[in-house]
């Protein structure tokens, strides 16, 4: 779930930013768990300090933007929530991907019940992503919900994403009961970006072709009214 962003601008800090996230999220955690475990340390260990990479990547995250937003903020509780139900309960390293699995569920389930509040889930995260943070981007944003074609976009996004979540989710639950400990730390942090990547490729495409919609019938109903 950690994303360590960058400061909008140029090429270069965008770069920057995705090198840190690859790194503290995929290559850091691989790399600490196979080393404590080639030095004897045990998998539950092993497990628990390599997930501390993520929670570095949130706060150079927050150091370098000096300031908590809403993607932020939903970070840190969703890592909050990862290290609560990691103390809970027994722990054994299959147990501990499985639970690691079930956060990532719970996200797309969150999804899902964001359907029936007033704005769902991705609606922020859309102006998140989609605005340049400014007072006058933001009320941009905020007023396009009046539109019933973007109200409508909105909630398809947020069904796919946590459909997709949950599938993931489930995905990785089955794995976990099938590959070894050390594959399955790798298959963890490549499965995630898989997903999201591909998740965040649906959305461009889907989000550029309901503009493109949205613009043809614009100019339709214009020549209508000439």
């Amino acid at each position: 779930m950690s994303e360590n962003k960058p400061a909008r601008g140029g090429g270069g800090a965008t770069a920057l930013g995705w090198v840190l996230t690859i790194g503290l999220n995929v290559v850091a955690p691989l790399l600490t768990y196979n080393n404590l475990v080639d030095h004897g340390h045990s998998e539950v260990t092993a497990l628990l300090l390599s997930g501390l990479w993520p929670v570095v990547d949130v706060v150079v995250y927050l150091a370098w933007h000096r300031r908590v937003d809403e993607f932020a903020a939903i970070t840190l509780v969703f890592l909050a929530i990862t290290v609560l139900v990691t103390v809970a309960g027994p722990n054994s390293a299959r147990l501990l991907l499985v639970k690691d699995s079930l956060v990532t569920g719970l996200f797309g389930v969150v999804c899902l019940a964001s359907l029936a509040a007033p704005r769902p889930l991705m609606f922020y995260f859309g102006r998140k992503f989609g605005t340049d943070g400014s007072a006058e981007g933001l009320a941009r944003w905020n007023g396009l919900w009046q539109f019933e074609g973007f109200r409508r976009v909105q909630r398809n996004l947020t069904l796919g994403w946590g459909l997709g979540y949950v599938a993931e989710a489930l995905l990785r639950v089955g794995l976990t009961y099938v590959l070894s400990t050390g594959a399955m730390v790798a298959v963890n942090s490549v499965l995630s970006y898989g997903v999201t990547g591909l998740l965040v490729l649906w959305t461009v495409l889907y989000a550029k072709r309901a503009r493109a919609r949205g613009a043809a019938a614009a100019a339709a109903s214009a020549v209508t009214a000439g």
